[in-house]
């Protein structure tokens, strides 16, 4: 694993760390811990004026906002305490953020997301966030579609699931663009030395 290289304009993509999320317990990194390395990201990302962008799910009471259809495994809308869907403070009080309300695993359908990204002429989405398997492989591959270059920070993320964590990190994220650690991407924002060119995303 490692990352190759940033283009000048990249955007740091934070996954559902709000307050019901970062409750759960999660494997193999704690959600403390995914928190404060994506806390460390969007810190330095924003040192260098480039976007960090925080994605937060949240549904309507009746769930009528919800994604439709049968599944095997259930789920669905229920009830949700008060706050749940709101933003972990430390990334919620960094200055300079967008804020994208996703009803979806993926930031990008139903959202302007890609909107906000391109206003602002980002071509390479660095992601972290939880779960592995759900929102942010979903963001991951969307990203991917659109054409972006596409980087994770694979210790600033985790699962409600191990093996659905091992399985995005080594079999699906390799395909759809580089995998890394924090420390890694934070080297090369600190040094400048990893930024590269790069052409407009498709």
């Amino acid at each position: 694993m490692t990352v190759t290289a940033l283009d000048p304009t990249t955007a740091l993509v934070v996954v559902d760390l709000q307050r019901g999320v970062l409750a759960a317990d999660t494997v193999p990194h704690r959600t403390a811990d995914v928190l404060d390395r994506s806390v460390a990201l969007a810190s330095a990302f924003r040192a260098r004026d480039l976007p960090v962008v925080l994605v937060r799910v949240t549904y309507a009471a009746d769930g009528a906002d919800a994604a439709p259809g049968r599944t095997e495994a259930g789920g669905g809308t229920r009830p949700r305490p008060a706050g749940w869907d709101e933003m972990a403070p430390e990334l919620a009080d960094l200055p300079g953020t967008v804020t994208v309300t996703k009803r979806n695993w993926g930031a990008f359908h139903g959202t302007d997301l890609d909107l906000q990204l391109r206003r602002r002429g980002v071509t390479q989405v660095v992601l972290t966030g939880v779960a592995t398997s759900f929102g942010v492989e979903s963001t991951a591959r969307a990203a991917h579609e659109h054409g972006y270059h596409v980087t994770l920070a694979v210790d600033a993320m985790s699962d409600l699931d191990p093996d659905a964590h091992t399985n995005a990190v080594t079999r699906i994220f390799p395909r759809l663009g580089e995998t890394g650690s924090t420390a890694e991407i934070l080297g090369l924002l600190a040094t400048g030395s990893g930024l590269s060119p790069t052409t407009e995303p498709g």
